[in-house]
């Protein structure tokens, strides 16, 4: 009850801190300095819960505000504490939750099993190639056996390419609009490509899941 608890508690406090506060948050992050840097990593690490702020716009300021590679560090250090805590919460927290979650996912089973064959490499595809909702990813790895530093470790690896990409789109943002949407564009086309070439049916069963969801 006490971990459940202090979980639960946990939660509350970041998604509220990051909806009451965002617009604050968002332009003291434009002032830069230390203050900056920790709300920047606080308000990543909340929306890995629930979209306080669209990712790809925090980190296209952290980008523009810190330069390229502290934006890079920022923004990555924001969504690896959202990743983990996420991850620890489905492992040791909220377990009936996390299943019935992810039970809305028929092809979860198929990723889950994939863990027994090779662990590191099912959570790296899945940041590098984003068939599957990361929350619903974070959720599954928690309720898995697969061990926290090799979670870690992929998960961290895999966000790289796309957090590197945001930060560079939103470094040159204010001088070279077309250039930024330009580079994220041509990011997004790779991926779905990817995507749709090589994970039709997870697309489909992703569509079917959403549709699912709004129906009363």
């Amino acid at each position: 009850m006490i971990k459940k608890g202090l979980s639960f508690v946990a939660v509350i406090v970041m998604i509220m801190a990051g909806f009451s506060q965002k617009e604050a948050w968002l332009e003291l992050i434009k002032l830069g300095g230390m203050l900056s840097v920790m709300l920047s990593i606080l308000l990543v690490a909340a929306c890995v819960f629930f979209p306080v702020v669209p990712f790809a716009i925090i980190a296209g300021l952290n980008g523009a505000v810190f330069g390229i590679a502290s934006g890079v560090l920022i923004t990555l250090s924001g969504s690896m504490l959202g990743t983990m805590l996420l991850f620890f919460l489905a492992r040791y927290g909220f377990r009936d939750w996390a299943r019935k979650k992810t039970s809305k996912y028929p092809k979860i089973s198929e990723y889950e099993a994939y863990f027994h064959q090779n662990a590191f490499t099912a959570v790296l595809l899945g940041r590098l190639i984003p068939v599957i909702p990361s929350v619903v990813m974070n959720t599954v790895c928690g309720l898995s056996t697969i061990k926290w530093a090799v979670f870690f470790t992929a998960s961290t690896l895999g966000k790289i390419p796309n957090v590197l990409v945001i930060s560079i789109a939103g470094a040159n943002f204010s001088e070279h609009k077309l250039v930024s949407f330009g580079i994220y564009g041509a990011y997004m086309l790779i991926i779905m490509i990817i995507i749709y070439r090589k994970y039709p049916h997870l697309i489909s069963n992703r569509k079917k899941t959403e549709q699912s969801e709004k129906t009363p």
